[in-house]
């Protein structure tokens, strides 16, 4: 029996089933090696390589089931005391210990000796670690982002009693003495809106006593909760909020006085209690200054604006795995799926919003890290990157997701296979951390128009180019002009409110020239290290197929697009002397 009637004799496409997602990747090795000192890599590695394998078997299952079997609020104990609690199916425990325990990943930056490494973990090399464990399961992504974060708001913020009290719980991986955090902003009042928050605080002794009412709690049943609350006599809008921690339980072991009122019914990220809470007096604490609330919780957004970045490239990744694995192991009408033309097509389109994903997760992340070792051009390059990627990788996922699955046909659409899933959870990373529009603006009328930031954005794009002298000049120099171009449309819109209505596409076209250059300066890197210029057709195609706008009424498939595609979807490595002859094509 030849290959394609062995694949055809199986009938029904194979899945992701069994894969290490880690060895699938080697993208990701190619960046973390980019991005990473040698001996950090080194170190990680084998970890990542476990996670990959627990990612495809034991971790994709308990996703499968958490999914499947969400959480149940009790409201009273079986002796009739109103004691609630939120139920959680194993699976979902499962995902915990290996998120929380093994890996540690709500805490890599902020406990040393996780995983035997002597140091805190840069945020590129967690990261890699979220990349990989949302590709099994995306709503945990939640808690462990939202206890990372309230643990920098504390270690950045907190007095010294509040982190002496907290910040070791909410860093522990030994899960019996875990703390989980949770976030609390949302208001019936305002989403994005925060200026318009009616939730007060109310000043009593060395603590304060909450009321109001919060809409959308992540993670509603958290044990330290960082929210948002006007104190008495405070100004209004968001210069008038202050941040504070609720505990959920009081010193004396009863619990605190807020109530949840229900879970929210969601799309997706089942496994993930999200609830509304009701404040009737609950003890807080003032974390930082009090007129400074939202500029603090500003900081743990824009981190959770990154996380969000990262995760759904790895639902894109997730997709691009299973919509492969479909492609190859299916024959339909005597061909394998991978060898159509549509098909193919189809797939290049997954691929190159997945990479794009890909290289603008690390590379924020690596301003992040910069930033953060006190680089003020880095710290600029972040306030731009932040957005431009949370705005337009969450909006990709949901197309990839979406294309993964009709790869897969009606199997795919059927709750049974991972596709169906991943399109649930991907309509949530646009809403999360604010909506499409409210982060397109952020990029464009603050990021651009307030700050100035793009000009940090333009001197960081200009060095890459200049630091990858293997690249066809002719390339760069065109790369160079579209830089220029995107800095100035996006100069333009800011300028003017009138122009407000261009914001998501100049964030846009800004994403694709930043994304198509970080791949151009990462091919001249891997190429140095390893041999391989693949990422520079990748560049190429982003140019081609997503910044600039093809004739509707031209054929587009030229013999030079169908080799970089056939490069693309095989396996062996591309010299730079062939990538350059096809990007000049």
């Amino acid at each position: 029996m030849n290959a394609h009637a062995q694949i055809a004799a199986n009938l029904i496409a194979p899945d992701t089933s069994g894969m290490n997602f880690y060895r699938a990747d080697p993208a990701l090795t190619d960046l973390l090696r980019i991005h990473l000192p040698e001996d950090l890599f080194n170190h990680i590695e084998p970890h990542l390589d476990r996670l990959g394998g627990l990612v495809g078997g034991p971790l994709d299952e308990a996703g499968r089931m958490a999914d499947k079997h969400g959480p149940v609020l009790h409201q009273r104990d079986k002796f009739g005391q109103d004691v609630q609690w939120v139920e959680y199916h194993p699976a979902y425990r499962e995902l915990e210990n290996a998120a929380f325990g093994e890996f540690g990943i709500h805490a890599l930056s902020h406990r040393k000796g996780i995983m035997g490494w002597p140091s805190t973990y840069p945020v590129t090399a967690k990261h890699a670690f979220t990349f990989l464990f949302n590709q099994a399961e995306f709503g945990m992504g939640c808690p462990i982002n939202v206890t990372d974060g309230a643990a920098k708001l504390l270690s950045n913020y907190g007095d010294d009693a509040l982190k002496a009290k907290y910040l070791d719980r909410l860093t522990q991986t030994d899960m019996s003495k875990l703390t989980q955090g949770g976030q609390f902003m949302t208001e019936k009042e305002g989403g994005s809106d925060v200026g318009k928050l009616t939730t007060s605080a109310v000043q009593e002794g060395d603590h304060w006593r909450l009321y109001g009412e919060k809409w959308f709690c992540s993670n509603a049943d958290a044990k330290v909760v960082m929210l948002l609350a006007r104190p008495e006599g405070a100004v209004g809008g968001t210069k008038g909020v202050g941040l504070f921690l609720m505990p959920r339980t009081l010193d004396d072991g009863t619990p605190n006085h807020y109530r949840i009122v229900r879970l929210k019914d969601k799309l997706g990220t089942r496994s993930m209690a999200s609830g509304e809470i009701k404040l009737e007096g609950a003890i807080a604490y003032a974390v930082g200054k009090l007129d400074r609330g939202f500029v603090q919780m500003a900081e743990m957004v824009n981190s959770s604006r990154l996380s969000n970045g990262v995760k759904s490239t790895s639902l894109m990744r997730r997709a691009w795995h299973d919509a492969m694995a479909v492609a190859r192991g299916r024959v339909v009408f005597g061909q394998r799926i991978i060898d159509m033309p549509l098909a193919r097509r189809q797939l290049m389109k997954i691929m190159v919003a997945t990479e794009q994903a890909l290289s603008m997760s690390f590379l924020t992340a690596d301003a992040l890290d910069r930033a953060e070792a006190g680089s003020q051009d880095a710290a600029a390059l972040l306030r731009i990157l932040t957005p431009t990627l949370k705005f337009r990788a969450t909006r990709d996922a949901r197309k990839v997701c979406g294309d993964a699955m009709e790869m897969r046909g009606g199997v795919g659409y059927i709750e049974e296979f991972a596709t169906a899933r991943l399109l649930r959870d991907a309509h949530l990373g646009s809403i999360w951390e604010g909506t499409g529009n409210i982060v397109a603006l952020d990029a464009l009328t603050r990021a651009v128009g307030r700050h100035g930031a793009e000009a940090a954005l333009a001197a960081d794009l200009h060095a890459r180019l200049d630091d990858s002298p293997s690249v066809p000049q002719a390339w760069r120099d065109r790369l160079r002009g579209l830089a220029d171009r995107a800095i100035g449309f996006a100069r333009e819109v800011a300028a003017r409110s009138d122009n407000e209505g261009d914001a998501r596409r100049a964030t846009s076209s800004l994403y694709h020239v930043a994304s198509a250059i970080a791949m151009t300066w990462e091919a001249h890197r891997i190429h140095e290290r390893r041999g391989d210029a693949r990422r520079l057709l990748l560049s190429r195609l982003v140019i081609d197929h997503r910044l600039m706008t093809p004739d509707p009424f031209a054929v587009i498939e030229s013999e030079t697009q169908k080799q970089i595609v056939a490069h693309l979807l095989g396996e062996r490595d591309v010299s730079m002397e062939e990538a350059s002859r096809l990007m000049l094509g």
